[in-house]
């Protein structure tokens, strides 16, 4: 079985095959706790919404520094040494997507990234709370999930059309948010047994090495604000289609504190990617 987490080189090569633009709105940094050194405080406490509930909303990104977990009975962290229990089809799928060096990663063909992707991708996300729904956009590829907290159930599996995010639903247990998804466009496990069809790329891919997921994955996320600073998301598979049993890994988000927004990204503005692998259009 293949390591989970990404080559970081993946990551470097999608972002340097599209021309970035330079910083857009000016940092406007709004009620962020200092310590005495007038540093941002990112140990102070979680800021909570007017109802008392944790408030998730501002522009994060991936945290690889120390722990900073205030629990010790935690799942373990996403690292480079974790592997998946892959059912045979997906491991041998996963590793001809890496034998290709991320040819077909969806990030490089502009397409919505997975959602593991998008939770350990080197650019910023940003969360916009409200009692009703949860907004995550995604400077990357510009994307966007909408978490549903107004009551309504999850659709049955298979019922509605596939959606590239899933279709999410969330609750509170007490400071944390459980989130539900399902129904993501996923690997066809039959369509790929004599090698992958091409109407396929760039589906299904769990993280940048081409961990496959089917449309029965089932998806849960556990937020937890951890402090001010900090994003704590513990993140469960239940895909029996793509792997032998449930896992769970867990990553961490760190706030952007000096009032940065998102970029316009905008994937196929100078392009790159497809030129460069030989497949741009004539």
């Amino acid at each position: 079985m293949r390591s989970l987490f990404a080559a970081a080189t993946s990551a470097v090569l999608f972002g340097a095959l599209t021309v970035p633009l330079a910083a857009q709105w000016p940092p406007h940094p709004v009620g962020v706790p200092q310590g005495p050194d007038g540093k941002p405080n990112l140990a102070a406490p979680a800021p909570r919404t007017v109802d008392g509930k944790p408030d998730f909303s501002g522009i994060w990104m991936i945290y690889n520094g120390p722990d900073p977990g205030d629990r010790a009975d935690r799942p373990p962290r996403l690292s480079g040494g974790l592997s998946l229990p892959m059912q045979p089809w997906a491991a041998d799928l996963q590793r001809r997507r890496a034998a290709e060096g991320g040819l077909n990663d969806p990030d490089g063909l502009c397409l919505p990234q997975g959602p593991l992707q998008y939770h350990i991708d080197p650019q910023p996300l940003k969360i916009v709370q409200t009692p009703t729904q949860i907004l995550i956009i995604y400077e990357s590829n510009y994307g966007l999930r909408t978490i549903y907290m107004d009551g309504r159930k999850l659709p049955p599996l298979g019922e509605p059309q596939p959606f590239w995010h899933g279709y999410s639903v969330g609750r509170w247990e007490g400071d944390t948010l459980v989130v539900e998804s399902n129904n993501f466009r996923g690997v066809d496990p039959d369509a790929v047994k004599n090698g992958e069809p091409s109407s396929f790329h760039g589906v299904g891919w769990l993280d940048h090495r081409g961990s496959p997921y089917t449309e029965s994955m089932k998806l849960t996320e556990r937020f937890r604000r951890v402090n001010y600073g900090h994003l704590d998301i513990e993140f469960t598979v239940d895909d029996p289609k793509a792997y032998t049993k449930p896992f769970t890994v867990r990553i961490v988000q760190q706030i952007v504190p000096d009032g940065s927004e998102l970029i316009e990204f905008i994937c196929h503005e100078n392009q790159m990617f497809l030129k460069l692998t030989g497949r741009e259009r004539r």
